[in-house]
């Protein structure tokens, strides 16, 4: 399959019932192939983030035209921008990192900083602030590639941020 005009969606707004349904629509109307999609609500916001594979003549500026009834119906910031191919295959998630512990500045930043300077893959990371408003607690959850003992690679952190940080080797077995 000849993969030419690659378009990166991105969807953002107020999350209510039927922001997929609505934005695919268009997107099937238009003729467009859905490669890879990943949403999730962030604090109520919804965000969504689409790969598709346009016809051959569909512009990415023609697509978000097309997709622009929608945003304002719906109230959502669309965005169509044209990407370049890449590889398709990832490596699978070798570890799941994990930091519990008071919410401060900086978690996400000095965290995926060592990681990077260790040479560590973030395939995917997700993060809530849970707990109380009185004691809020940070949770962040990374699935990681990792060639070596990425336990080792995050004990410093456990100090630095004094918070609980777990590594769990992923048995992609079980995915």
């Amino acid at each position: 399959m000849g993969r030419k005009n690659l378009a990166a969606v991105t969807v953002v707004g107020n999350d209510r019932p039927g922001i997929v349904a609505a934005v695919t629509q268009v997107l099937y109307d238009a003729g467009c192939n859905l490669l890879d999609a990943s949403s999730t609500i962030l604090h109520g916001h919804f965000s969504m983030m689409l790969i598709v594979l346009a016809p051959d003549g569909l512009a990415p500026e023609e697509l978000e035209s097309r997709l622009s009834p929608v945003g304002d119906e719906m109230h959502l910031r669309i965005t169509v921008r044209s990407v370049g191919e890449a590889a398709t295959e990832v490596t699978p998630a070798t570890h799941m990192v994990s930091v519990y512990g008071a919410d401060q500045p900086g978690i996400v930043f000095k965290v995926t900083q060592l990681l990077a300077e260790s040479g560590v893959n973030i395939t995917a990371l997700s993060s809530r602030v849970i707990g109380s408003d009185d004691q809020p607690v940070y949770a962040l959850m990374l699935e990681v590639v990792a060639q070596d003992d990425v336990a080792s690679q995050v004990n410093a952190l456990r100090e630095q941020l004094n918070m609980d940080v777990t590594v769990h080797p992923i048995d992609s077995a079980l995915l």
